[in-house]
């Protein structure tokens, strides 16, 4: 191809899409620690608590006909930054796709549970 298309070899690459990839011999390995950090930064949860799942165990969402209104554009960016970061990170699909289905009528509970 290189005698047909002017080509620049750049490296191994390093992030794709806002996805780290590190090679090694073993294989490749994606990580999405920036994009994450991102995330928390832009809905303003720098100084969150860290948990060890994604979810309490046993609780659960339902629907909230009565509860404060919340700002419906910011919980629907939530939930797609969310959606792409599990790509990296599947063990958080059930929760995040919970939340989910919340968002045509979005309410600070939902936006909370989110959070």
């Amino acid at each position: 191809m290189r005698d047909r298309f002017a080509m620049t070899d750049l490296g191994k690459m390093k992030y794709f899409l806002g996805i780290e990839v590190n090679q090694y011999d073993q294989g490749i390995f994606i990580c999405q620690q920036k994009y994450a950090s991102e995330i928390l930064s832009r809905f303003g949860m720098e100084d969150c608590n860290k948990v060890c799942s994604p979810i309490v165990p046993g609780s659960k969402l339902v629907k909230d006909e009565s509860g404060k209104a919340a700002d419906a554009t910011m919980y629907k960016k939530m939930i797609r930054c969310l959606m792409y970061l599990l790509a990296t990170r599947p063990d958080m699909t059930f929760s995040v796709c919970l939340a989910a289905r919340y968002m045509e009528r979005s309410t600070e509970m939902y936006i909370a549970a989110v959070k």
